[in-house]
């Protein structure tokens, strides 16, 4: 709810100052402003996504804690639905509330399948799903559940030392496709400020062998401010599948490349436009 509300008051902002920047502004320093209002009205669902995404990545860090967890209860003799009744008061950060969920359903006589299922559903987790999908077999199978849930805790624990390795190995890589980026930005701006003007100026001179029509610098500008665009989502989303695996992860890559594209670029044209 507060990140709705704080979503809604950064759309008002953002519509609010490109309302203004047109009636009080022309030009490069209209385009900017409003460059900076879609900026604004972008920003808080940016930061939610990245949030969620957090949230989603620590739940999946305290299903590893409470495995382990339920594993040392289940090894001590215990059933396993009463295990996890006894861990519902501890605190797993995010995952807390569907812990209290999957205790309360077991409390209630539902099934540890049916339990475990919505469970898995509502975390919205590929790794929590899988790991729940072998803890329900095992339990229908009747074997041994504790040689299982540390099977599962072992299983989990890499998946994670998995990412984490990724992450880390292809760091150099982000940094590389940010640098990239950047010059690429710096070559266009290049292009279309000091290159273009020249060309543009070229008049058919008397006694020249080759003659060259005056070019409109406005004609090439705009493809060259398309095509920034384009790269920048684009690279936004290949920096997120290297380092996370995910091409959702990428959008936020996307977002801030594609902010410090209009607000380079338009900035640009105002200072030297």
């Amino acid at each position: 709810m507060k990140m709705k509300i704080i979503g809604w008051m950064g759309v008002v902002a953002g519509v609010s100052l490109a309302v203004a920047s047109f009636y009080f502004f022309t030009d490069n320093l209209l385009y900017f402003l409003l460059a900076v209002s879609m900026v604004i009205v972008a920003s808080p669902f940016m930061v939610g996504l990245i949030v969620e995404q957090a949230e989603q990545r620590e739940k999946e860090e305290k299903f590893l804690e409470f495995v382990r967890d339920l594993v040392e209860i289940v090894k001590s003799g215990a059933p396993i639905g009463k295990g996890v009744i006894n861990l519902r008061q501890r605190n797993y950060g995010t995952l807390s509330p569907h812990v209290s969920k999957l205790a309360n359903q077991l409390s209630a006589g539902i099934t540890l399948t049916a339990a475990m299922t919505t469970f898995a559903r509502e975390t919205n987790s590929k790794v929590i799903s899988r790991a729940v999908n072998l803890i329900s077999e095992a339990e229908r199978a009747g074997g041994k559940i504790g040689t299982i849930l540390e099977s599962v805790a072992n299983s989990v624990n890499q998946v994670e030392n998995l990412r984490k390795e990724r992450k880390a190995g292809v760091s150099n890589l982000v940094t590389q496709g940010y640098l990239i980026f950047f010059i690429f930005i710096i070559i266009m701006l290049i292009l279309e400020f000091s290159i273009l003007p020249l060309v543009s100026d070229l008049q058919q001179g008397e006694g020249l062998a080759v003659s060259v029509t005056s070019l409109n610098k406005e004609q090439f500008s705009f493809p060259l401010f398309v095509m920034l665009l384009v790269q920048s989502f684009f690279a936004g989303l290949v920096i997120g599948k290297i380092s996370e695996g995910s091409v959702k992860s990428g959008i936020r890559h996307s977002f801030i490349l594609l902010t410090v594209t209009l607000l380079i670029t338009t900035g640009a044209r105002v200072l030297f436009g």
